[in-house]
C-alpha cells in the first residue's frame, strides 16, 4: 500500500507538473499573439510591456538559452526599435541570435531572421560595415535552406537593398528590389501588404535618382494596397 501510495503522489506531481508548463506555454503564446497585434497597430508602449512579460514567462517556463527565449528576445527588440529605443533594442538582437545560433546551427532560418533583424537597426543607426555583412549572411542561409524563391529571401534582398539605397548605392539596389518584389508578387499575392512595403521603397529610390513617373505608379499602387488592407 505504501508503494502504491508513493507511485500515486509521484504520478500526480508528474502530471501537475506537466500541466503547468502547458498552461505558462499557452501563455506565452498568448502573448506573443497581443504583442503582435499591438506592434501592428502602433501601439509600442503597449507592445514593450507585454513582450517583456512575455520574456519573462519564456525565460522561467523553458530555461535562459531555449529558441523560445530567443523569439521573445526578437520580439522585445523589433518593439524597441520601433519607439527608438536601439541601445536596447541591440544587446536583445544580439543575445538572440547567440541562442539561435547555438541551439539551432548557424544556418538555420531563424538565425537568418535575427541577423536581419540586427542589420536593419544597424542600418538605422548608419553602422552600415556593420550591417553589410550580415545581410549577406542571412540571405546565403536563406536561399540555402530555403529556396531563392521564399518569402524570407524576399526580406533579406529587400533589407539589403536599403542598405545600399542608404549608401546612395542606387544602382546595386534597384535590381534586389526588383527580385525581392517578384518573389513577393509570387509567393504572397499581389496585394500583401509586404509587397506594398517593396513599392514604397523602390518609390523612395527612384525619387532619389529622379525617376518621377515610375515613383509615382509605386506610391499609388503601394496606396492601393493598403486601402484594402
Amino acid at each position: 500500500m505504501r508503494t502504491s501510495a508513493r507511485i500515486f503522489l509521484l504520478v500526480v506531481l508528474v502530471l501537475s507538473c506537466t500541466v503547468s508548463t502547458f498552461a505558462q506555454e499557452a501563455l506565452w503564446d498568448d502573448l506573443n499573439s497581443k504583442v503582435a497585434m499591438l506592434y501592428q497597430q502602433g501601439r509600442y508602449s503597449e507592445a514593450a510591456k507585454v513582450a517583456e512579460e512575455a520574456l519573462t514567462v519564456a525565460e522561467d517556463t523553458f530555461g535562459p538559452n531555449h529558441p523560445a527565449v530567443a523569439t521573445s528576445l526578437n520580439n522585445l527588440g523589433l518593439v524597441y526599435q520601433a519607439q527608438g529605443r536601439y541601445s536596447d533594442a541591440e544587446p536583445l538582437y544580439k543575445r538572440s541570435l547567440k541562442i539561435r545560433e547555438k541551439a539551432l546551427g548557424e544556418n538555420h532560418p531563424h538565425v537568418a531572421t535575427s541577423l536581419n533583424n540586427l542589420a536593419k537597426l544597424y542600418i538605422d543607426l548608419k553602422k552600415y560595415a556593420k550591417a553589410g555583412p550580415l545581410c549577406k549572411r542571412a540571405l546565403a542561409i536563406d536561399e540555402k535552406a530555403l529556396g531563392k524563391n521564399h518569402p524570407n529571401v524576399a526580406r533579406d534582398l529587400n533589407s539589403l537593398a536599403e542598405l545600399y539605397q542608404a549608401q546612395a548605392n542606387y544602382s546595386d539596389a534597384e535590381p534586389l528590389y526588383k527580385r525581392s518584389l517578384k518573389i513577393r508578387e509570387k509567393a504572397l499575392g499581389v496585394d500583401h501588404p509586404d509587397v506594398a512595403t517593396v513599392c514604397e521603397n523602390m518609390a523612395e529610390l527612384y525619387r532619389q535618382t529622379g525617376k518621377e513617373d515610375a515613383a509615382e505608379r509605386l506610391e499609388a499602387r503601394a496606396r492601393r494596397i493598403r486601402s484594402n488592407q
